[in-house]
């Protein structure tokens, strides 16, 4: 079994509205003087700005902070054609992107735009060969690649990313597929909830045990790169609440996700729950503690700028 280090606390924070450049540059410089490690842009077809020139004007504004989509859905765009912007978007910023790609999952979006959404085996076998496809325009001279769904032929990708060979890539999931590729291949690794028919999460993916059985498919997959991969949460399902009543809310998020499915959570899945953000300051800081001892999660994705700072106040630099 590969050992893991224990590593410092890494914090992302979300942007996702409609905003003038100056908007968008402000709050970009106002969360790396927090101490925020990354600056994300949501990729939907919704009322926000599109990540590409989002990410630009993050990267524009700050010296420190890494730039990301979370995460870019690879069946709205040719990966070589996401290739250039993403390779465009690390020269710009010096070196400062993190590649976030998913195989989708919001089908509203596709019916919204007619484009056919595939049954999930079929996504994520394109998602495969999607970060191939990047990986090769990345690289140095002619790539060809011939798969069942993208076929390149000598393309020479320019720009060339400054991270050599090639920016971090951060995949995510909540099935074995999708987390066994990014065992495979990325760096970071998203712990996601599996998504129900209609867009619903599945309280069962939500809970501690679930994720500590995401981290060992993903153990399975990645073999002696296990102990170099950094594992990210992020909050879904209810609103990040900051209460000293922790477990009365707790209970509201209990009856909210009640019927879903066979598992109904306790108020305690709820509170030690990875995706549910739940609690007061301490107690939050101790979940996340937690979570880092437990089970190596040392990556959150924090919502909203303001929506934790007290709690990431307290931990950056640890």
């Amino acid at each position: 079994m590969s050992r893991r280090a224990v590593r410092p606390f890494s914090f992302l924070a979300a942007f996702q509205k409609v905003a003038d450049g100056a908007t968008v540059a402000a709050e970009a410089r106002r969360a790396e003087s927090i101490g925020f490690d990354a600056m994300v842009v949501p990729d939907h077809l919704i009322e926000q700005l599109s990540p590409t020139p989002a990410l630009a004007t993050i990267a524009a504004a700050t010296e420190r902070l890494r730039i990301s989509a979370f995460v870019h859905n690879n069946e709205l765009r040719h990966p070589a054609v996401l290739a250039q912007d993403l390779a465009s978007l690390d020269v710009l910023s010096g070196g400062r992107l993190d590649v976030a790609i998913g195989a989708g999952w919001r089908r509203q979006e596709y019916d919204a735009i007619g484009l056919p959404f595939d049954p999930a085996p079929v996504r994520q076998a394109r998602l495969a060969e999607a970060v191939t496809v990047l990986k090769g325009c990345f690289s140095d001279g002619p790539f060809s690649y011939v798969g069942e769904h993208y076929t390149i032929t000598d393309l020479d990708a320019y720009p060339k990313p400054v991270q050599r060979p090639h920016p971090p890539f951060f995949i995510g999931g909540g099935g074995r597929r999708t987390l066994a590729l990014a065992g495979r291949e990325a760096n970071i690794v998203g712990l996601a909830p599996r998504i129900l028919a209609g867009e619903l999460t599945d309280p069962g993916s939500l809970t501690l045990a679930a994720a500590a059985e995401k981290i060992e498919w993903v153990r399975e997959a990645a073999g002696d790169r296990f102990a170099d991969l950094v594992f990210n949460v992020y909050p879904s399902s209810w609103p990040i609440t900051i209460t000293d009543h922790a477990r009365l809310e707790a209970a509201k998020v209990v009856d909210y996700l009640r019927g879903r499915s066979d598992v109904d959570l306790t108020e305690d899945d709820v509170l030690e729950s990875p995706h549910l953000f739940v609690g007061s300051v301490d107690s939050l800081v101790e979940k996340f503690e937690m979570l880092r001892e437990g089970l190596g999660i040392s990556s959150f994705m924090c919502g909203d700028l303001d929506e934790l700072i007290p709690v990431v106040e307290r931990l950056v630099g640890r």
